[in-house]
């Protein structure tokens, strides 16, 4: 047995350690690339809002970093929302401008044509945007762009989720692995806490394999049924975030060999015998556990870095360092809050826990809060870089929240420390119950032999001893199922087990809502890039979201004039970019509606110098005035000034800055 069994447990994990290198070495050579974060439309021909004399042959935009964009990544409609281009996207990049451009139809009319956009940032998230130009003169336009951004809709909300459950899969695979190896090796004979490893691996993988299906979708039509589309999945595959879920199947194939063994060959190995272990069996066991942890530690580092050279680690400034510091801040998070999980599972379902597996946990978990602060505080540093954008910007926000719930979770964790301090061992309890439990199935298999030995006498002899032996077996699973319950009531009596129960159930609470924290970071642009953005427009609308629904305004007003004050109330529907429908009521100081000779608006955005853009509402009824189709080009801080004229010569202008979407 001793010259066979190196074979069993050596030779798979030399495969499993060749094959996880190969792969993981194919994950970064395909993976390799940087960019700087989300993207951003930098610039246009025409640009937002201009006005040109004749019709241009075709439209540019410029970005501020590569992007990737498909065949209906760029549409021109013109005023009556029919397509004005040729559907032919050209790739305009020359150096370090990244630029693509559209051919429009010759012999456009004049009016005011509307191009809407979509690609996929350099970090794999998709982009959108949409802008206005006119023609001769502005008009009024039916054409109408998606309300939702990229990645928006049902395929979002799917996508976001299986990306939360990916990160979950991910979190108990590797962290209940290494709880197991680290800390307590006889859990691998503990049914409950395979089951969490092994549901760990199917949850990883089948999350992996929608966010393949869905990919396509999410970054392009949005329609749910293009998920099964082939041409769509092709696509998927030859760009950066395809390959890297590919590569995480590839590897997940590796996990599953180690899981195998892990539960396989090494839990036979430490599962308690009779008979102490030789020399030769205790090095073999030692070598399969060091095999095993290499080869783990490979398998989860390529995991993680299916997450880190696809996403927001991929780009931006030090992309060299920013990579394997995500892998070991990824790595940290899966070692403290999976094994928080499988020391939950072990807590609650297996029949005893030493107190050394506790202890190992603890520093275990100590050690992994402190990369993952260490390599947290680089990546905030990176991703958000001032004190500004931290407070200021989205990213910012949500990575305070973080912050807030790892604090609180390190609270709790403190409290599991002290409980851990005063748990209880009582192995006399649980020898005995164990003894009893042996001494059960002892006197069942005695009965069995006596049953045997005494038949062949005669037939009714024989009768009476066979159902004195299932009288027996009976017995004895009795007397086993009462010791295990005795051996639970045991368990479940000590305070110190309950008390850290507890703790650790509300540690695994708050992880629930730090993982989904952290997928809405994950998919949030960072701040760094977002304050940039801000700065290049003059910060119209990167650090405040804009107001949504339609906007509506209360001005009073004094021309100076007799009969020269009053109120006037002013709505705009559905207060965002594009087309809007305005009206304005002039009221007088009694509240009765006020026909005044003259009412006019003029919309400005002077971050970006657009405007004014003059609007002369049309009379409709005493005090009351409208304009149909009134042109927004883009969101932002707009100012609106009203001109109300109450005489020949009396009249004023009043103004207001409002937030349009």
């Amino acid at each position: 047995m001793t010259a066979t069994a190196p074979r069993f447990g050596s030779a798979p994990l030399v495969r499993l350690l060749l094959v996880t290198t190969v792969l993981l070495g194919t994950v970064f050579t395909v993976l390799s690339g940087t960019a700087s974060a989300h993207a951003a439309l930098t610039g246009s021909t025409p640009e937002d809002g201009a006005v040109v004399a004749t019709a241009p042959k075709d439209i540019s935009l410029t970005f501020s970093e590569q992007v990737a964009m498909g065949d209906n990544s760029i549409r021109v409609l013109d005023p009556s929302s029919k397509r004005a281009d040729t559907g032919k996207i050209r790739d305009l990049s020359s150096g370090s401008t990244v630029a693509y451009g559209i051919d429009l139809h010759a012999g456009l009319p004049d009016g005011t044509y509307t191009v809407a956009w979509q690609a996929v940032s350099a970090d794999s998230h998709p982009i959108s945007g949409a802008f206005t130009f006119s023609i001769g003169a502005p008009s009024k336009t039916t054409a109408t762009v998606p309300a939702e951004e990229a990645g928006g809709g049902v395929v979002g909300v799917l996508y976001d989720i299986a990306r939360y459950v990916s990160y979950a899969g991910f979190i108990l695979l590797v962290g209940g692995a290494a709880f197991v190896l680290g800390c307590w090796p006889r859990g691998a004979s503990v049914r409950p806490l395979q089951r969490l490893v092994v549901q760990g691996w199917l949850t990883l993988t089948a999350a992996t394999l929608v966010l393949l299906l869905l990919r396509s979708p999410y970054t392009g039509s949005g329609e749910l049924s293009d998920a099964f589309d082939l041409g769509g999945l092709r696509d998927v595959l030859a760009t950066k975030t395809g390959a890297a879920l590919v590569s995480r199947l590839l590897l997940l194939g590796a996990a599953a060999l180690f899981v195998a063994v892990l539960f396989g060959a090494y839990a036979k190995r430490e599962t308690p015998r009779d008979r102490e272990e030789s020399e030769e069996e205790s090095k073999e066991r030692k070598d399969l556990t060091f095999g095993l942890a290499i080869g783990g530690t490979v398998v989860a580092a390529g995991i993680a870095g299916t997450w880190a050279l696809a996403e927001h680690a991929s780009t931006g400034i030090q992309p060299g360092l920013a990579m394997p510091v995500d892998v070991l801040h990824l790595l940290a998070v899966a070692t403290w809050l999976g094994g928080l999980a499988a020391l939950l599972v072990a807590l609650c379902r297996a029949p005893s826990l030493e107190n050394a597996a506790v202890r190992r946990f603890s520093r275990i978990a100590f050690i992994s809060v402190v990369v993952l602060a260490a390599t947290g505080l680089y990546q905030s540093w990176r991703q958000v870089g001032s004190w500004s954008a931290l407070w200021g910007t989205s990213y910012g926000q949500l990575l305070l929240v973080k912050v807030g719930l790892v604090g609180v979770l390190v609270g709790i964790a403190w409290f599991s420390r002290r409980w851990t301090g005063r748990l209880g061992q009582r192995a006399e309890a649980e020898t005995e119950a164990k003894a009893q439990t042996e001494t059960g199935v002892g006197v069942g298999a005695e009965a069995a032999t006596g049953s045997e030995t005494g038949s062949g006498a005669d037939t009714a002899a024989a009768t009476t001893v066979v159902g004195d032996s299932e009288r027996a077996t009976q017995l004895a699973r009795q007397k086993a199922a009462l010791a295990t319950a005795r051996q639970k009531r045991i368990r479940d009596a000590d305070p110190g087990r309950i008390g850290l129960r507890r703790s650790v159930l509300a540690e695994a609470g708050v992880a629930v809502v730090l993982l989904a924290v952290t997928t809405v970071l994950t998919s949030t642009e960072p701040g760094r890039t977002a304050e940039q953005e801000a700065g290049a427009t003059g910060g119209t609308t990167a650090t405040a979201p804009a107001t949504e629904g339609p906007i509506a305004l209360t001005l009073p007003f004094d021309t100076g004039g007799e009969n020269g004050k009053g109120t006037v109330r002013l709505s705009l529907d559905p207060g965002r970019s594009g087309a809007n429908a305005m009206h304005i009521y002039v009221d007088g100081p009694d509240g009765q509606p006020l026909d005044v000779p003259e009412v006019k608006a003029a919309f400005t955005l002077t971050a970006q110098q657009i405007g004014p853009l003059p609007i002369t509402p049309e009379h409709l009824a005493p005090g009351h005035w409208s304009a149909d189709a009134v042109q927004i080009p883009m969101p932002g801080d707009w100012q609106l000034q009203l001109t109300i004229r109450t005489s020949d010569i009396d009249q004023t202008t009043v103004d207001k800055n409002v937030k349009i979407g």
